[in-house]
């Protein structure tokens, strides 16, 4: 408020300065610091005279008649002293050598992989031109931009009956993403990811999943990873689990689509995507990997490697079973997520009475 005043006590009897000053408080978010100084000045140049304002702020005469210009044009708002774009209104169309566009047009259709240093090589060699690598690549964007130039698509399909290609449009779906989201109880939140083992020359699949909040697991082994097998453990995984799933998170792996997709829409649980490169997105399940990798999968490999996958995955419902209910968790204060998941419930049944949990004989 003292700031207003002064201001306004400083330019009191200047016409029509204190009205501007106060619309540029009011509307500072507009208004670029050059234009506060322009309006400085010309509010100087009003009271003081145009030799002072020249004197004082080391402006030329004409700078300042243009800026007063510009302010009257501008029906003498402030955001009218702004600087404008420097860019010229008729700019320079590049005229480009009907042989070498045509050279660069005959190239690329028959090695469309090829970069713009390689072509210029071609280009000095058949004494066609003498340009620097750079102009070369600029040529290739202007070709494209005028469609003379079309690349290979990657998305192509075989049809049989016709014995033609054809190109699959490319669909774009907006992901929903988790963001700031933080579950509360557990089944707010499960993540669930995919283990790729290669042992004697076979593959096989883990599909694992872990709740946040409680840190309960789940795991089983495919021998391939497709929409219909990640149904059939999520439909796995909701039995075994002691609470309701209502969102869960994944990469944007080809196993998280179509027949899983279509399940989990019908359950109408939310399903959040990771950001592509961003593996820290899904930390929990991560880490949950590194542990049944560590102490389960690398000392069952012999038996992971057999033809017939259900003795590995009889094995590993006896860890799991281990896992949740006897190991302790440093993430939970060394407890089961079972424990952690009864004393949960018992909180929430009798919030005063918290020395009824189910404490930890694990000694």
């Amino acid at each position: 408020m003292e700031y207003y005043n002064h201001i306004h006590c400083r330019y009191t009897g200047i016409k029509g300065f204190v009205n501007v000053y106060e619309y540029s408080l009011k509307y500072s978010y507009m208004i670029t610091e050059k234009a506060k100084y322009k309006l400085k000045v010309l509010a100087f140049w009003e009271k003081y005279g145009l030799q002072a304002a020249t004197d004082a702020y080391n402006v030329k005469r004409r700078t300042l008649y243009l800026w007063k210009k510009q302010f009257i044009e501008g029906n003498k708002k402030i955001e009218s002293l702004n600087e404008k774009s420097k860019k010229p209104k008729n700019l320079r169309k590049r005229i480009i050598d009907p042989k070498i566009e045509n050279f660069i047009i005959e190239i690329r259709e028959k090695h469309h992989r090829l970069g713009k240093e390689k072509i210029n090589v071609f280009l000095k060699e058949n004494n066609i031109a003498n340009i620097s690598d750079s102009t070369v690549g600029r040529i290739i964007k202007n070709i494209k931009e005028k469609g003379k130039l079309k690349e290979p698509s990657k998305n192509l399909s075989f049809h049989a009956k016709t014995n033609n290609f054809h190109q699959k449009p490319k669909k774009h779906v907006k992901k929903l993403r988790r963001k700031d989201y933080q579950p509360n109880h557990q089944g707010d939140l499960l993540q669930i990811d995919t283990v790729v083992k290669f042992i004697s020359g076979i593959k096989r699949y883990v599909i694992t999943a872990i709740d946040i909040q409680s840190g309960f697991a789940f795991a089983y082994t495919y021998k391939s990873p497709n929409s219909s097998n990640t149904k059939d453990f999520f439909m796995k995984l909701q039995k075994v689990a002691p609470f309701k799933i209502k969102r869960i998170q994944t990469d944007n792996g080809s196993e998280f689509e179509k027949y899983f997709k279509e399940y989990i829409e019908k359950q109408k649980i939310i399903h959040f995507h990771n950001y592509p490169r961003c593996p820290k997105m899904n930390a929990n399940i991560e880490r949950f990997n590194r542990t049944i990798q560590e102490e389960f999968i690398n000392l069952k490999k012999h038996i992971l490697s057999e033809k017939d996958i259900n003795k590995f995955n009889h094995i590993l419902m006896d860890w799991l079973l281990w896992y949740n209910t006897e190991r302790p968790h440093w993430s939970l204060g060394l407890i089961s997520p079972m424990r952690y998941i009864v004393n949960s419930l018992i909180k929430q049944l009798n919030p005063q009475e918290c020395n009824m949990y189910w404490t930890n004989t694990f000694i």
